[in-house]
This record gives C-alpha cells, sequence and structure tokens, in this order.
C-alpha cells in the first residue's frame, strides 16, 4: 500500500520539478537545434568531398550547389565543402561559448574581406584573347568524366558563346541561345558545333532529303480534315454521301496545301498536336507531289529557337500563311550519321540570329548526358568570364591565399570577431587539403609546403594534380573565372549564416 501512495503524495513536487526541467531544457534547445543542423549540412559537404578536383569522384548536388550553378555554372562542389568546412569552425565557435550573432557578424565581415583578397589576385582578361578562354574552359572540363576529350569540347564551347554575343559590348550571355541536340550513336568525337538549325525529327516524305535555296515555314495548324467543337458522329447510308464527304475532305486539304505552295515555301515544319492528326496522309501526298519537304512535331518549346535561327515565324492560321512569314536557308538538309538515325540540318540562314547548335553524340545515354552536363558547365565558365572578365589562379592557391591574409586581418581586430574571423580563415584550407587528398598526396605536408611558399609572396602557387606537387598553377594553365571563387565563397558563407540564425524546429502536426 505505501507504494501506491507515495507517488501520489509526491506528484506535486514531481511536477514542479518535471516544470523546472522542461524549461531548462528549453533554454538549451537552441543550441541544440544549431549543433544538429550543423552536422546534417556537415555530413552532406563530408560525403562529397571525395568529388573534388580532376581526380574526384562524380558530383552530388544539394540545394547549395544548384544556387552556386545559376550563378557560375561551375564550382559546385567546392561550394559545399567551404560550407562544410565553415559550419565545423561554427561548431568549434559555438562550443566555446560563442554567440550565434557575433560568428554570422564576423563571418560577414571575412567575407568582404575575402571577395578583396580575390580582386586583387585577379588578372584581367580580354574576351579577344582566345587562348585563355581555351585555358579556362579546359581546366573546368578536367574534373568531368569527359575530361580526356577537352581538346575538342574546350574550343566547341568558345566558339559557340563568341558567336552569340557581340564581345565588344556583351555583359551576359544568354545560354538558350545556344541549343545542345542529343543524338544517340556514334562517340564524343562525333560532337559538332553547327551555325544554322538542328532538328532530330525525321523528314515526313519519302522522296525529298535535301532542298537548296530553302524557304521555310512554320505552321501552328493541322493539315488535316476539319473537326467539330463537340463529339458527335456523321451516319453515311449510301456511297454517294460517302464520296461526297471524301471529295469534300480531298478538296479542303488540297486548297491547304495549294496555299502553301503559292507563297513559295518548300520546307515545313508542323508543331506537335495535342488535339487531332498535324499531318494527314492525304496531305503529305500532296504537299510530296508540289515536292515541299515536311517535318512534323516540332515541339512547342522549340519554336523560339527556331524562329530566332532562320527568322521564320510562326503561323496559327492558313490566312496568314504568305511570303514574308517564311525564313529562307541556302540548304535544308537530312544527313545520315553512318546507321545511328538521321539529323535535319537547316544551314546557311539568310537572316540568321546570333544562335548555334552544339550536336552532342554518344555510344550510350550516360555518356550523352554527362557530354551535355560538362559542355554546359564550360559555356557557363565563357559566360562567367563575359560577365566578371577576370581571372584567377585554381588548385588550392586561391584558398590557401585566403587562409593567410585573412589570418593576418585577424590580427587587426580585436576580441571575439577576431577569433571567429581566424576561424574564418582556417576553413579556407580545406579545398587544398581535400585536392592533395584526392590526388594521392600527403594533405598535410602538401597545405603546409603550400602555405609556406605563398607565405613567401608566390600567390599562384597550387596543387598540381599531374605531376603530385605544388607548381605555379598559372604556368599549368590551370585557371578559373573570378566569379567562380567569390560566387563560392558568398553564397557557402551566407548558406553557413542563415544555418546559425535557426534556433528552433516546429514539428509537422498530424491529425488522428
Amino acid at each position: 500500500m505505501p507504494e501506491n501512495v507515495a507517488p501520489r503524495s509526491g506528484a506535486p513536487a514531481g511536477a514542479a520539478g518535471g516544470r523546472g526541467k522542461s524549461a531548462y531544457q528549453d533554454r538549451d534547445k537552441p543550441a541544440q537545434i544549431r549543433f544538429s543542423n550543423i552536422s546534417a549540412a556537415k555530413a552532406v559537404a563530408d560525403a562529397i568531398r571525395t568529388s573534388l578536383g580532376p581526380k574526384g569522384m562524380d558530383k552530388m548536388l544539394v540545394e547549395l550547389s544548384k544556387a552556386q550553378d545559376i550563378e557560375a555554372g561551375d564550382g559546385t562542389t567546392s561550394v559545399v565543402i567551404i560550407a562544410g568546412s565553415l559550419l565545423d569552425s561554427c561548431t568549434k565557435l559555438l562550443q566555446k561559448g560563442i554567440h550565434p550573432t557575433i560568428i554570422s557578424e564576423s563571418f560577414q565581415k571575412a567575407l568582404e574581406k575575402g571577395i578583396e583578397i580575390l580582386t586583387d589576385m585577379s588578372r584581367p582578361v580580354e574576351l579577344s584573347d582566345r587562348e585563355t578562354l581555351l585555358n579556362s574552359a579546359t581546366t573546368s572540363l578536367n574534373s568531368k568524366v569527359v575530361s580526356q576529350y577537352s581538346s575538342l569540347l574546350s574550343p566547341m564551347s568558345v566558339n559557340a558563346v563568341m558567336k552569340v554575343i557581340d564581345p565588344a559590348t556583351a555583359t551576359s550571355v544568354d545560354l538558350r541561345d545556344i541549343k545542345i541536340v542529343k543524338k544517340l550513336g556514334g562517340t564524343i568525337d562525333d560532337c559538332e558545333l553547327v551555325e544554322g538549325l538542328v532538328l532530330t525529327q525525321k523528314v515526313s516524305n519519302s522522296g525529298i532529303t535535301r532542298v537548296e535555296k530553302a524557304k521555310i515555314g512554320l505552321i501552328q495548324f493541322c493539315l488535316s480534315a476539319p473537326k467539330t467543337d463537340m463529339d458527335n458522329q456523321i451516319v453515311v447510308s449510301d456511297y454517294a454521301q460517302m464520296d461526297r464527304v471524301l471529295r469534300e475532305e480531298r478538296a479542303y486539304i488540297l486548297n491547304l496545301v495549294k496555299q502553301i505552295k503559292k507563297t513559295g515555301c518548300n520546307v515545313l515544319l508542323i508543331q506537335k498536336s495535342i488535339l487531332r492528326d498535324a499531318l494527314s496522309d492525304l496531305a503529305l501526298h500532296f504537299l510530296n507531289k508540289m515536292k515541299i519537304m515536311v517535318i512534323k512535331d516540332i515541339e512547342r518549346e522549340d519554336i523560339e529557337f527556331i524562329c530566332k535561327t532562320i527568322g521564320t515565324k510562326p503561323v496559327a492560321h492558313i490566312d496568314q500563311f504568305t511570303a514574308d512569314m517564311l525564313g529562307s536557308a541556302e540548304l535544308a538538309e537530312e544527313v545520315n550519321l553512318n546507321g545511328s538515325g538521321k539529323l535535319l540540318k537547316i544551314t546557311g540562314c539568310a537572316s540568321p540570329g546570333k544562335t548555334v547548335t552544339i550536336v552532342v553524340r554518344g555510344s550510350n545515354k550516360l555518356v550523352i548526358e554527362e557530354a551535355e552536363r560538362s559542355i554546359h558547365d564550360a559555356l557557363c565558365v565563357i559566360r562567367c568570364l563575359v560577365k566578371k572578365r577576370a581571372l584567377i589562379a585554381g588548385g588550392g592557391a586561391p584558398e590557401i591565399e585566403l587562409a593567410l591574409r585573412l589570418t593576418e586581418y585577424s590580427r587587426t581586430l580585436s576580441g571575439m570577431e577576431s577569433y571567429c574571423v581566424r576561424a574564418f580563415a582556417d576553413a579556407m584550407e580545406v579545398i587544398p587539403s581535400t585536392l592533395a587528398e584526392n590526388a594521392g598526396l600527403n594533405p598535410i605536408s602538401t597545405v603546409t609546403e603550400l602555405r609556406n611558399r605563398h607565405a613567401q609572396g608566390e600567390k599562384t602557387a597550387g596543387i598540381n594534380v599531374r605531376k603530385g606537387g605544388i607548381s605555379n598553377i598559372l604556368e599549368e594553365l590551370v585557371v578559373q573565372p573570378l566569379l567562380v571563387s567569390v560566387s563560392a565563397l558568398t553564397l557557402a558563407t551566407e548558406t553557413v549564416r542563415s544555418i546559425l540564425k535557426i534556433d528552433d524546429v516546429m514539428p509537422a502536426t498530424t491529425r488522428n
């Protein structure tokens, strides 16, 4: 009996004690939340550390690297690794009892100083300096699966960007003006840059595969018998009525085709229709007789690029189909790809927009997609140089220089700020350390030697992954746009500051 009574009589005290305990736990909660968020983000960063540099493994992207991809198009792995290293520093600072706000503000100060240091390190570049652009594109491709094809893909990327901009006045590049067409078969060696339009759709008529002095029309209406707005059924009771229906249909389609022919059109592109057949067999028969090349199933999202490339205008109704709506080109030809399908090439456009097409070939889907990603990254690197015309050394050189200069800067500060900026500086060493590790070098001795070389004033000393040592990385032509480094540092710091601000997590309520 006493056992039953004891808990009851002790209940109020226990409850009070429980309340006191829960209040204490709540005070402790913000720190716990911060540490759990930091641990989660660090786990991702550690997981992808092995993918940095030419000898690293393939990439795993997260939201942070997506932001870097949109801004700079390259440095997606670096940005996550830097963020992970900064979060590691935050953990140590928080455990020492430094307030999150002080850490956050100190990191912002270190970032501003860091951008200044990077800008001082960089060297200006002119878009007319083709060699430098090629080196930048090659450096980007070196950490990709298709790195052995960089001698083919780098010039292709540089030429593509130069053809769609005016180097004298351009401040950015619209990568939608560079269309990448993927075609299975062949090898990456078969990739090519085409000044004009390339379509993967087959030519619908069998006899016409080549048209010179092409007049190209693009229609968004259907060349088939009309249908009523509502579902209905027509019951034909005798052959005379059936004949009449067929004659009407034939006359209707023939009239459409004659109007198309009257404008001088000899190549017809037809947008894909979801309501009914965009092209009936009868219409194709008439178009074939009139020697008009037909390409159907043009996707809606390709319309804008096609119009910009060949100077045609989309026509939604036959009454608007006139000669001034047509685009013209020297040649429209269906090209056979050595047994791996066909492509339609339209070249020599009379009023070309500033657009080009890159045809990507590969033996399987994975190779093609990897090649497409790699070309996109190389294009983004060139775009970075158009946006901010400055280059910086690669191979971990900027990060070690940042670590040294920020350490010096931290000595000019006082109190907690100095301590936090120093931690920020130390975190920068993760990039050269990871590069050395992934290249099979001893990270500690490599980073120590690199730090020593930078302290002696060798700003461009970096890790040479191929030779397995430290050398002047600019002489090895390992360079990257300044925008890539600045963007990676900025986005990593902003992400870490955001995580520091989180001090609670609201559980999602579930209804029974």
